[in-house]
C-alpha cells in the first residue's frame, strides 16, 4: 500500500497532507470526534478572520490570519515544542478560570508595535529582545481586542471571554496547566504585508470538550445513518475478523553460546530439551496465547490446544 499526496485548492491548505503517516499511540489515546473537531475548527477560523480584520485596522496594513491546524496534545509536549525565547501571553478564561497561552516569536511583535507608532515595519531582530513597559502596553493592547472576539467566534459553542494577564519569555518556565493535561492547541500564520509568522493558542481541552459532549449527547441521525453506521460497524468487525494471522506452535526456546552457532556444520544435533509432558507454545507475532499438545489429523501434523493465556 503507498500513500499518496494530492493536490488541493487554495481554501483546504491548510488540511493539506504532507503523504507521510502520523503514528498513533494507543497507550496515549488522544482522540477528537470528528463533529467535535469540526465544530472548533469553524469557530477557531471565524477567530482567524476577526483577528485579521482587527490587525488590518489597527496597524494599518493588510492582514491576514489563517487556521493551520488543530491539535490534541499533552500541554508537556506543546511546551518542549516552542522555542527558548519567544512571546508568551498568559490568558485567563473568565468562565472556569483556567490558564491559556497564545505564543507569539518576539520578531513579529516588534514589527507590530513599529506599525502602531507609525513606522514603516521595521521590528528589531536583536536576539533575547524582550519588550519595554510602553512595547508591553501596546502589544497587549492590541492583543486584547482581538482575543474579545472569541467571545464572538465561539458564541455557537460556548461562551468563552479571555483577559490578559501578563507576558513571559521562556516557555519552560511556565506552567499553565499540569504537565500530562491534555490541551486544544491552534496554530495560525500571521500574513502581514510581506511577512509570514506562526503563532500558536492553547486552552485546556477537557472544560471544552465537556461542553461540547455534553451538547451532542442527543442523537439526531435519522433511521438510514443509524442503520448505516451500524452497518459500518458490522462491516469491520468481519474485516477484523477475517485478516490473516500467522499461527506458530513451538518448543521452549534452547540458548546456545555463540562458539556452537559458529562452529555448526551439516549432521550436527542440537538438543531440544523440552520436556514430553510440557505442552507447545501457540504463539502469534511472538506473544503465546495457548498451549498445545502435539499430535496428527489423519496423516497430518497437529495440535489440540489444552490451556488458553486469559490475560490475551
Amino acid at each position: 500500500m503507498t500513500v499518496q499526496s494530492t493536490t488541493r485548492p487554495a481554501s483546504a491548505s491548510r488540511r493539506a497532507r504532507t503523504g507521510v503517516p502520523e503514528p498513533y499511540d494507543f497507550r496515549r489515546p488522544m482522540t477528537m470526534a470528528r463533529e467535535h473537531a469540526r465544530l472548533l475548527e469553524m469557530a477557531l477560523e471565524r477567530f482567524a478572520r476577526q483577528w485579521g480584520t482587527q490587525f488590518t485596522a489597527r496597524l494599518r496594513q493588510t492582514c491576514q490570519v489563517t487556521l493551520e491546524d488543530l491539535s490534541l496534545r499533552v500541554y508537556d509536549e506543546y511546551a518542549n515544542s516552542l522555542p527558548s525565547h519567544t512571546g508568551v501571553v498568559l490568558c485567563t478564561v473568565e468562565q472556569t478560570r483556567q490558564t491559556s497561552l497564545l505564543q507569539i516569536p518576539m520578531d513579529a511583535t516588534m514589527v507590530w508595535v513599529d506599525y502602531l507608532l507609525g513606522g514603516a515595519g521595521m521590528g528589531d531582530d536583536r536576539p533575547a529582545r524582550e519588550l519595554t513597559e510602553i512595547e508591553l502596553v501596546l502589544v497587549k493592547d492590541v492583543l486584547q481586542h482581538c482575543l474579545d472576539d472569541l467571545g464572538y467566534a465561539f458564541a455557537a459553542v460556548t461562551p468563552l471571554d479571555m483577559s490578559i494577564r501578563g507576558v513571559q519569555y521562556n516557555p519552560q518556565f511556565v506552567q499553565a496547566v499540569g504537565a500530562a493535561e491534555n490541551v486544544l492547541v491552534a496554530t495560525f500564520s500571521i500574513r502581514l504585508g510581506e511577512r509570514t509568522d506562526t503563532a500558536t493558542f492553547m486552552i485546556p481541552a477537557e472544560p471544552l470538550l465537556g461542553i461540547i459532549r455534553a451538547s451532542s449527547e442527543e442523537d439526531t441521525r435519522t433511521d438510514d445513518e443509524l442503520a448505516a453506521a451500524d452497518a459500518a460497524v458490522l462491516q469491520l468487525q468481519q474485516m477484523i475478523q477475517d485478516a490473516p494471522l500467522e499461527v506458530s506452535v513451538r518448543f521452549s526456546p534452547v540458548p546456545v553460546q555463540p562458539r556452537e552457532v559458529v562452529g555448526l556444520a551439516v549432521g550436527d544435533v542440537l538438543p531440544i530439551r523440552h520436556p514430553v509432558s510440557r505442552p507447545l507454545d501457540v504463539v502469534v507475532d511472538g506473544v503465546v496465547l495457548a498451549r498445545a499438545a502435539a499430535g496428527s489429523q489423519g496423516a497430518r501434523l497437529a495440535c489440540q490446544i489444552v490451556t488458553v493465556e486469559e490475560n490475551h
